[in-house]
């Protein structure tokens, strides 16, 4: 069986979270090529993964080297460059590769008039977490993409964390829930360390009490069928030190702050949505 062909067009934190997680998952690096903007780049990630590199600084149409013959494409260059990236490589794509974008805000209608007709287009919405092989991703189909097809674009995407399907629209909850959500958690943290150094605690001590209190509840939610309210309600006892924590956070309308964060996040996304419309 032939092995799939992926390119990645960019190898920032997202897209080189990607290809080390299919490196690491089995895939050959004679199977993956990648483009970056400098030569140095370029060497260092050659020699960490084995993979061929072609650097912009020294090839100008490094890109289009990397995507021919590719069946798989990754874009993971900042979001306004990404339609500018697609109609670059577009006379370089064959017809059945799929294009799959990891930017936020740019949406399947632009990217598909930024290709060929009919090329296959998925747009994926990962998180920082997939760096370590624990991401959240979702994928949306182009209306040219093939079951099989999909498929394969989710297998890759799976070597890095969960990986789910969603239609466009709701992208936007996506990114308010989880493409913008560690940094909720990292933040849930931070004010806990701040509460406990209020509350008597040296920084370190609060900082470590915090992170490891935040991580291990975190691994508590690993099984699949772990239920966030099962086992806040398991811990809380009634009368005790939990149950008033929960209470003050209610009264204090913790869960429409977080409702209200994630909708913004959402909201940003739109607005992106319409500034890389590609009109």
């Amino acid at each position: 069986m032939t092995e799939t062909t992926l390119a990645f067009l960019g190898a920032g934190s997202m897209n080189g979270a990607i290809l080390r997680g299919v490196l690491a998952g089995g895939t050959s690096p004679q199977a993956v090529r990648a483009t970056t903007r400098s030569a140095s780049s370029a060497k260092s990630l050659h020699e960490e993964t084995g993979v061929a590199v072609f650097s912009g600084e020294e090839n100008e149409d490094a890109n289009a080297k990397a995507v021919t013959g590719a069946d798989i494409v990754l874009l993971g260059v900042k979001p306004y460059d990404i339609l500018d990236l697609a109609r670059e490589i577009a006379p370089a794509l064959d017809r059945e590769t799929v294009v799959v974008s990891v930017a936020a805000g740019v949406a399947l209608d632009a990217l598909q008039k930024a290709l060929p007709e009919g090329q296959p287009v998925v747009r994926s919405m990962p998180n920082t977490p997939s760096s370590v092989g624990r991401g959240a991703l979702s994928v949306t189909p182009g209306e040219h993409v093939t079951d099989e097809q999909l498929r394969a674009v989710k297998d890759v995407l799976s070597a890095v964390g969960a990986v789910v399907e969603v239609p466009e629209h709701l992208i936007r909850a996506v990114t308010g829930v989880s493409g913008s959500g560690p940094a909720y958690v990292f933040y849930l943290a931070e004010a806990m360390q701040q509460a406990g150094e209020e509350l008597g605690l040296d920084p370190e001590t609060a900082r470590v009490l915090a992170k490891e209190t935040v991580s291990g509840a975190g691994v508590l939610l690993e099984p699949d069928d772990a239920d966030p309210a099962a086992l806040r309600k398991a811990v809380t006892s009634p009368g005790g030190t939990t149950e008033q924590a929960i209470r003050t956070f209610d009264e204090q309308g913790l869960r429409d702050i977080i409702r209200k964060g994630a909708e913004a996040s959402a909201a940003k996304g739109d607005d992106m949505e319409k500034e890389y419309g590609g009109e």
